[in-house]
């Protein structure tokens, strides 16, 4: 079987995890905090903060804006669910936002639209790893925070630099089938000093010190710690940290050989009539091709023949607004139309030329006959 997504993973991350196991310090440590240095140089901001996931990362994010019972965030309805849970778990009102037909990124013109007194945030996704619209994003904010999702986009470029370095709060996913993948993790990054410190302090349950802090001073008392807010438990780990580490040196070469097999399925798929390819690179969008996703025509039946052909395929995302728990009252004409057309296709370091190949001539041949 052909997976959708699969993590390249090798001897030098089995290597790292040993050397942690070893080691004997196997929670929040000297791994994270080196992974913390590395990913800012890497996206090239001041400041990343470890954590468990990205749904921590969007949840500090909104917590360090002081999001609260009744403000409304936007967010794109083209998402996983977490965007919007985030969103809900500080008491607030996700207000989904549609997107765009092409890139499948939010609509900035609905977006503007549904500014109110009470936006308090935006959260654009950077679905499939293209970059949202972030200029046109921030003009029509005005001065409203923009919480960027980059789940899918560790390693993209907009406008000549990582997604990630334009000033605005950021997060990330490194769970199990991500481009920088380490089981489970993510990391919110930021310029702003005071909030990288008080996201510290709530990812370990608004405790100002850690325990690799405390053990490394020097000090009478050193066993001391204050805690002045309530936080969370979620923070990265150092098992984690060194999958990351080394996940990151592999990671433009990894990225760049999602953008080859994107290059062939985009050859092999071209002149299918009933098949919409995702939108390419351009000089100031540079994907990272972490979602493959076409649209097609009996989407559902060809699925089923690429698995009885033993290639996995997926769907990203069935719109939020959908979901009972939103009360599924919105009507979000251009998400709902892309939904039922979308079809991911697999996309992973490892996939052989041969696999894509495989894969081109069964799309194929099901439209022969469909």
């Amino acid at each position: 079987m052909i997976n959708v997504f699969k993590p390249d993973m090798g001897d030098e991350e089995v290597q790292a995890v040993a050397e942690v196991l070893r080691s004997g310090w196997l929670g929040l440590g000297p791994k994270t905090s080196e992974f913390e240095k590395q990913f800012s140089n890497f996206i090239g901001v001041n400041h990343t903060v470890a954590l468990n996931s990205c749904t921590a990362a969007l949840d500090l994010a909104l917590k360090l804006h002081g999001i609260k019972n009744g403000d409304e965030v936007i967010v794109t309805t083209m998402t996983f669910v977490s965007t919007a849970h985030a969103v809900a778990y500080n008491l607030a009102y996700p207000i989904f936002a549609d997107i765009d037909e092409h890139t499948k990124n939010i609509d900035v013109k609905d977006v503007e639209q549904k500014i109110t007194s009470r936006t308090k945030a935006i959260i654009p996704v950077h679905f499939g790893g293209r970059p949202a619209e972030l200029d046109e994003l921030k003009a029509v904010a005005k001065g409203i925070p923009i919480i960027e999702d980059a789940a899918h986009a560790c390693g993209s470029f907009y406008k000549d630099k990582r997604v990630g370095a334009h000033g605005n709060m950021t997060c990330y996913s490194f769970q199990a089938v991500k481009n920088l993948a380490m089981g489970d993790g993510g990391a919110l990054t930021t310029d702003d000093k005071e909030m990288t410190n008080r996201a510290k302090r709530l990812r370990w349950l608004g405790i100002d010190k850690g325990t690799w802090d405390r053990t490394a001073l020097d000090r009478s008392y050193w066993w001391e710690y204050y805690v002045d807010e309530i936080g969370l438990k979620c923070h990265l780990n150092d098992i984690l940290a060194a999958i990351g580490l080394v996940q990151l040196k592999k990671l433009d070469r990894m990225n760049e050989r999602r953008r080859q097999i994107k290059n062939l399925y985009n050859e092999g798929l071209a002149g299918l009539d009933r098949i919409t390819l995702p939108v390419d690179d351009d000089a100031e969008h540079r994907s990272s091709w972490h979602i493959y996703s076409i649209g097609c025509d009996l989407r559902d039946k060809l699925s089923v023949f690429l698995q009885d052909n033993g290639i996995a395929t997926g769907v990203h995302y069935k719109p939020i607004h959908f979901y009972k728990c939103y009360g599924n009252i919105t009507r979000l004409p251009v998400a709902e139309k892309v939904f039922a057309r979308a079809l991911t296709l697999p996309v992973y370091p490892m996939l052989t030329d041969e696999d894509v190949h495989r894969i081109i001539s069964c799309i194929r041949d099901f439209y022969k006959t469909a």
